[in-house]
């Protein structure tokens, strides 16, 4: 098994593998989410004091906040997996 990485803004680097969803910080469930993370210290923020676009929920319960637009970090966990099937 490999280890599929993604970059999400600034050089941070996140595993594909452990990624469940990548979604938008606008709405009132998903800024609880980020609330609930930081209560319990499972947030990690890597968006560098800028605006967050993308927040990143993980297998283990890790939410990580991103300043890359949500469909970028997509796109990229997408491109990945298109260059492991034709290698």
């Amino acid at each position: 098994m490999s280890i599929k990485l993604i970059n999400i803004g600034f050089g941070n680097i996140v595993s594909a593998n452990r990624i469940v969803s990548i979604v938008s910080p606008e709405s009132a469930p998903i800024k609880r989410i980020i609330q609930d993370a930081r209560d319990r210290s499972s947030l990690i923020d890597a968006t560098y004091g800028r605006r967050t676009r993308a927040v990143i929920i993980t297998d283990s319960d890790h939410v990580i906040l991103s300043a890359v637009q949500p469909e970028t970090v997509a796109a990229r966990l997408h491109d990945r997996d298109e260059s492991v099937e034709e290698g």
